[in-house]
């Protein structure tokens, strides 16, 4: 048994030293493909199975097990995705002869639109702030950011004052995998960093941490524990000194659930409805795959519908009659 549970070891270990340095995944990434294993692992040693054999039957039971403790249809397609990686790497490492996962269904999963936001809440968002507060002025610049250049949150904290680039209105970005983009800035946005570095200038920050844009009241730079407290507003911990977007956004009337994603999302929405090719909000966006940019984005559909009476043959007739 104690032998079965290094072989395991060794694989995962191998696994993972291969999400890191063949696929280039973020630390964040690997640890979800980590945790989506531990679900696999506890199932096959519960069940006394191995590893190295499972089969397809196996598979499909674990799956059932996944909706049998009540996890959510999106959840248990994520877990098995997972899994699908980890066998294709047990193949390709020459752990296995045959993958298990090949003819594993998933569950169906409707594609939810996100909430977003209007330019006109985003700005009763930021009206909000409450800017006699140490943190109000970082807090408006951040979610002034967050919605101009559609960052994610850990690109957010990592941002440095070395990567911004104001004369250009660019900022260069390190995405998923390490990989850098440039992506544009509005003016407004340099606005509220240009009234935040005011604050910031007075601070005492903390050796090593000169470099970072968005400082605690501490002089260190922000982790994305305290971006997500300062969003959801679960509690304020001793570390955090962040009001949450929930605060901004009951204040200022808006009623939607709001998370850091939704200022993304509201990104990428108001390019495509401004008329942006996907293609830019992809690279924007830093997606690899232009799937991802195709969920992230849609159109309201009182929008698509105009378009169709517009533009479509049979209405054209239709109107001209008129």
């Amino acid at each position: 048994m104690e032998r079965e549970n290094k072989t395991v070891d060794n694989m995962v270990k191998s696994y993972m030293r291969y999400l890191k340095l063949e696929r280039n995944l973020s630390q964040n990434t690997i640890e979800a493909y980590r945790n989506d294993l531990r679900w696999l692992l506890a199932y096959v040693n519960y069940h006394g199975l191995k590893v190295e054999t499972v089969k397809l039957e196996d598979l499909d039971n674990f799956s059932a097990s996944l909706h049998d403790q009540r996890i959510t249809p999106r959840s248990q397609a994520r877990i098995l995705s997972g899994v699908r990686s980890f066998f294709r790497f047990l193949l390709l490492d020459g752990f296995i002869d045959s993958d298990p996962t090949e003819l594993l269904m998933s569950p169906h999963v409707r594609n939810a639109l996100p909430d977003v936001l209007s330019t006109a809440e985003v700005d009763r968002l930021e009206a909000s702030v409450d800017l006699s507060k140490w943190e109000g002025q970082r807090n408006r610049a951040i979610i002034e950011v967050l919605f101009s250049c559609g960052l994610r949150v850990s690109e957010l904290v990592n941002l440095k004052l070395s990567n911004l680039y104001v004369e250009e209105k660019f900022l260069r970005v390190t995405g998923k995998g390490d990989k850098e983009r440039l992506v544009p800035i509005s003016s407004r946005a340099l606005d509220e960093l240009k009234a935040w570095f005011v604050d910031r200038n007075a601070m005492r920050i903390k050796p090593g941490e000169e470099d970072y844009v968005f400082l605690n009241r501490r002089g260190a730079h922000l982790t994305r524990t305290m971006i997500l407290i300062m969003i959801k507003r679960k509690h304020l911990s001793r570390i955090t000194i962040f009001h949450n977007l929930k605060v901004y956004a009951a204040e200022a009337g808006i009623t939607k659930n709001i998370s850091p994603h939704t200022l993304r999302h509201s990104f990428a929405t108001a390019l495509l409805e401004g008329g942006a090719d996907l293609i830019a909000i992809q690279a924007m966006m830093g997606h690899e795959d232009i799937a991802t940019t195709e969920i992230y984005t849609h159109i309201d559909t009182s929008s698509l519908r105009e378009e169709i009476t517009k533009h479509h043959p049979r209405n054209k007739k239709e109107a001209e009659k008129k």
